[in-house]
């Protein structure tokens, strides 16, 4: 596929953009979106034909990569068999979706509910959890995001909820680990999980286990920092949960789908959870989707009682097609195993060597094609890069034609699991070079 420089036509987007779209989580005034013509692999371009290599997959979804033929052709061929079938029928499609995505998941995992993404994906898991235990608290990390819908937003720890709030009830929040910050006065990974685990047990106790129906954690926390959890910390987790009946739910929707270089996140812990959210990677975005997996236990209850939810568009006939056509892809195309050998021989190696010798880089963490680099304006009281001076990071990046994820004061790594080595090692040196510019 070709860039070919249309001014007009951005133009005309950029100002019917201005008229009518309302653009999530911004200040309209202070918002102006690059609109984009095409994107290829792991490079989009926009109208005036300028490429950039793209670290950021649009929101940590385009697994696959851009316009992959096969996925592309899969959602045409099921546009021409039947574009829409009612969760009241059967489809095709979406059996073999479900299929799929439970044979990914730890024994015992039989039965998907699909949704359209992974808010609704985690309102159900907190539905299915109440209805499961008959207890309706809820505990959720302060430094994580789970969507925007009413429970999901509560569930969300970091200020994005503060606008919704006040939240449904019964959602109690707790810190998890964040070595680089402690909230514990740890000084070693052992000893961040190790009392981040004693003050989940001390907020347990405080609520009454016995009232608390799921502890909600992102795997690897995503949109708050991409943060690794410290040996033993799911396991401790899991541990806390079966001593009190209470339900594990993983929230993998963005660390899923070969994000981490494993299908899911937890399959480098082998810990086991009884609900897993999931959406994003399961079909690179081409159409919305997302779904809940769920524990043959939990099913079971709703053997005989009917499950407390529905969705016009669950399972989707476009949308779990092109779940099946990209796990089976990914696959065939060994793009899972590929994420892995990207963390372990480039990325990683390449955006730690930086975090030695940039003199902006407080740290780096990570796994798979899922990165992050902490920009700090001091090393030693590692105060935070100002939103000035990244964007100035930002700025330097675009220039040299690859495009980063901004957030906070970091800059996350995680492009399409399909960029190539070359391509990442090109990402890093890049980011090197764009730190140094805004260091001098």
């Amino acid at each position: 596929m070709s860039s070919v420089a249309d001014p007009g036509r951005e133009a005309h987007i950029r100002e019917l953009t201005r008229r009518h779209v309302l653009t999530s989580w911004s200040a309209q005034g202070a918002v102006d979106p690059l609109p984009l013509a095409g994107g290829e692999g792991a490079y989009f371009w926009d109208h005036q034909g300028r490429r950039f290599l793209d670290l950021t997959s649009q929101l940590v979804n385009v697994n696959i990569g851009y316009q992959h033929p096969r996925l592309s052709a899969a959602v045409q061929e099921a546009a021409g068999r039947l574009t829409t079938v009612a969760p009241s029928f059967a489809e095709e499609s979406r059996a073999e979706a479900a299929r799929l995505v439970s044979d990914l998941a730890p024994e015992g995992m039989h039965k998907v509910f699909f949704t359209n993404g992974g808010a609704e994906a985690n309102e159900n898991a907190l539905r299915a959890a109440r209805a499961h235990t008959g207890r309706h608290k809820v505990l959720a990390a302060y430094r994580s995001y789970h969507g925007a819908t009413a429970g999901a937003i509560t569930l969300t720890g970091e200020a994005r909820r503060w606008g919704a709030e006040p939240g449904i009830p019964g959602v109690v929040h707790f810190w998890g680990p964040y070595l680089y910050r402690s909230e514990f006065s740890a000084t070693t990974p052992q000893e961040e999980s190790d009392r981040a685990l004693t003050h989940l047990r001390h907020t347990l106790e405080a609520e009454g286990p016995h009232q608390v129906a799921a502890i909600i954690l992102e795997t690897v926390v995503g949109s708050n920092g991409i943060l690794v959890p410290p040996p033993g910390y799911l396991e401790g987790v899991r541990a806390l949960c079966d001593e009190h009946g209470i339900l594990l739910i993983l929230d993998e929707v963005m660390s899923g789908f070969g994000r981490t270089g494993a299908w899911f996140a937890f399959d480098h812990w082998g810990v086991r959870p009884d609900l897993i959210s999931f959406a994003k990677g399961v079909n690179s975005g081409y159409v919305p989707l997302g779904g809940l997996v769920l524990s043959d236990e939990v099913a079971a209850t709703f053997e005989d009682r009917p499950f407390p939810g529905g969705l016009t568009y669950s399972g989707h006939a476009l949308a779990t097609a092109s779940a099946v056509a990209a796990i089976t892809i990914m696959r065939e195309e060994g793009i899972v195993e590929h994420a892995a050998e990207l963390g372990e021989r480039t990325l990683g190696p390449g955006l730690r060597s930086l975090a030695e010798q940039a003199p902006l880089v407080g740290n780096a963490r990570g796994l798979g094609v899922f990165w992050a680099l902490e920009l700090v304006a001091d090393r030693e009281s590692r105060t935070p890069l100002g939103a000035d001076r990244m964007k100035q990071v930002q700025a330097a990046c675009q220039r040299r034609g690859v495009w980063p994820l901004v957030m906070g004061n970091r800059v996350h790594v995680v492009p399409p699991l399909v960029i190539s080595h070359e391509d990442a090692a090109r990402a890093v040196s890049v980011l090197g070079e764009a730190l140094a510019e805004v260091a001098s």
